[in-house]
């Protein structure tokens, strides 16, 4: 089934609440046996794991098949879908790492269970062609575009505080919707955004800088899965379940890229080529790579993530868009390696 017909999608962020809440979610409705009759997930129009999953009918596969129904609400960022979040009217949600942060410093209740991908070349600093702009020291006095609080503000701050010009631009909050339509219009000459809105803008730009050079300087951003602790306590074997989907959903990309591209093509409106292009972005890690200690770890031992994600917090609060940085050992708790475990011991 197409994702266009699949997915809830919500405009107008003030009718978030009140139009999740009229479509119902798993927490609050329960089938006749022990399961839930339907799950919400916030979702990301991106090409990834979860994309494939929806287009290629495998939640269907793993839920609707169990008499649960799936419902897909798309969001334009992970600040929309911590609100939906806060208000109990999802039970899981893709999002940037950086808002991931976010919902556990205003506990929310939610822990994170999964990494889609770690981002690079996906993800990139794009100036317009014959703005004069040729290196980052450039960019001084300059309108610069990004959604705030999301990865690619992240690593646009540390961009401009390793260059020395942090306070000498001027950055404006925007939607990637919004970053297209003002860099056609002319009024930024800047922007750092995420495929696919950053293609529209390499149209008549180029990359400056991309959060695949960033890692090598450290800085590692990812679109991660949280899910309520309530539901996840409730319902750990559907937790699993989502893994395993991820994860089929991801072996196809794994075992045959040009199928995949094909397949986010067709749901995203791309070219077969943008899509393979933007999915080559990024990082993708089966199960067994995500445990590795360069990531989740194990339930005995945490992983370097959980680390990356305290320093992360720490830098968010040093720039005062978060009020409080979980210990490292709530980051600890939260970058939860369990339902990957369980998923591997049902192989």
């Amino acid at each position: 089934m197409s994702l266009r017909k699949r997915i809830l999608s919500i405009i107008l962020l003030g009718a978030i609440a009140v139009s999740l809440i009229a479509c119902g979610n798993g927490s609050g409705s329960q089938s006749s046996g022990n399961l839930p009759a339907e799950i919400t997930f916030g979702i990301l129009r991106v090409p990834n794991d979860e994309t494939i999953a929806i287009a290629e009918g495998l939640f269907d596969k793993y839920f609707t098949e169990k008499g649960i129904d799936c419902n897909f609400v798309v969001f334009d960022s992970g600040s929309e879908a911590n609100k939906a979040l806060a208000s109990g009217s999802i039970d899981f949600a893709t999002m940037g790492n950086i808002n991931s942060i976010t919902a556990l410093s205003r506990e929310l209740n939610v822990e994170m269970v999964w990494i889609h991908e770690v981002l690079g070349e996906i993800e990139a600093l794009a100036v317009k062609e014959g703005s004069g702009i040729n290196k980052i020291e450039d960019l001084a006095g300059k309108r610069i575009a990004v959604p705030f609080a999301s990865t690619c503000h992240f690593i646009l701050l540390n961009v401009l505080k390793d260059a020395g010009i942090e306070g000498e631009v001027q950055l404006l909050d925007m939607q990637t919707t919004e970053i297209v339509a003002a860099w056609e219009r002319g009024d930024i000459q800047a922007a750092y955004t995420w495929q696919p809105s950053l293609g529209k803008l390499l149209e008549s730009g180029r990359v400056l800088i991309s959060s695949q050079d960033m890692i090598e300087k450290g800085y590692i951003t990812a679109n991660v899965e949280v899910v309520k602790k309530d539901f996840a306590r409730r319902y750990p074997e559907l937790v699993t379940a989502v893994i395993a989907c991820l994860t089929e959903a991801a072996d196809i990309y794994r075992q045959n890229p040009e199928k995949a591209a094909t397949i986010v093509a067709e749901e995203l409106g791309i070219t077969a080529e943008e899509a393979l292009l933007q999915m080559q972005g990024s990082s993708w890690y089966t199960p067994e790579e995500l445990l590795g200690e360069g990531f989740f770890g194990s339930s005995e031992e945490p992983g370097a993530f959980a680390v990356v994600m305290k320093d992360t917090a720490d830098f968010l609060k040093k720039q005062k868009f978060i009020d409080y940085s979980p210990t490292q050992e709530e980051f600890n708790e939260y970058v939860n390696p369990l339902y990957i475990e369980k998923y591997l011991e049902l192989e």
